[in-house]
């Protein structure tokens, strides 16, 4: 359901959700193995993508509706979404169908978020009783602002590829998300490493300036000490 394949070049990792037939709905034991392939990645880029026409439909219904401990599994699907944002590599989720639910939530959970002009992304959970309980309701309005962010958990509605551009829920539309990889990862991966933590941390409103020093102090002796 989860495959981890490394670019011919070796520069970056691709992780496909590979369940089209269920539009990519994440069952418990998929959510595992995603976190393995992007934690585990030794790539400084991982490429997030869904298999066939959808990027990922978020949770398997039929799991839903079965779920004796409905706060464990959205506790289980806030440690992967925490994990991904954490994991060592810039992790770019690549939409190209498909984002509903959890979907969207794992697409927040990523560095950078890039669409093709076939992507479209909801939060759909409010019609069915339902909400994104993945960590979304703290990322979405931290990368669109809360105004934007209750307009689309509230309303559920679609929103398309060039509006995701425009809000800042992705940062291009382009034709292959993997060539955003291949530029992200045609970079230094010590410094690409450095600006992720940095730029994360000051998004929490941590102090960064001293790290900033100390790691622009490493990576300059790297690249031009004795």
């Amino acid at each position: 359901m989860i495959r981890a394949e490394r670019a011919d070049d070796g520069e970056y990792r691709t992780v496909t959700i590979d369940r089209p037939e269920a539009r990519n709905a994440l069952t418990p034991e998929a959510l595992d193995a995603l976190e393995r392939a992007v934690v585990d990645a030794t790539e400084p880029v991982v490429l997030l993508r869904g298999a066939g026409s959808a990027f990922c439909a978020g949770a398997d219904l039929g799991v839903v509706e079965s779920l004796e401990d409905p706060a464990a599994f959205a506790g289980h699907g806030q440690r992967v979404a925490d994990a991904i944002e954490s994991a060592d590599p810039v992790v770019i989720a690549g939409v190209d169908g498909a984002a509903r639910g959890g979907g969207v939530e794992l697409a927040l959970a990523c560095d950078l978020r890039v669409a093709t002009s076939e992507a479209t992304f909801a939060e759909s959970g409010v019609s069915i009783g339902l909400f994104g309980a993945w960590g979304g309701t703290a990322r979405l309005p931290r990368v669109v602002g809360e105004g934007v962010a209750l307009d689309i958990a509230c309303s559920a509605r679609v929103v398309d590829a060039e509006e995701a551009r425009e809000i800042g829920l992705v940062s291009r539309v382009v034709d292959d998300p993997a060539a955003v990889a291949r530029e992200v990862a045609d970079n230094d991966p010590g410094a690409l490493g450095a600006v992720k933590r940095l730029v994360r941390a000051g998004a929490r409103g941590a102090e960064t300036a001293a790290d900033e020093r100390a790691a622009f102090e490493r990576l300059h002796a790297e690249r031009f000490g004795e």
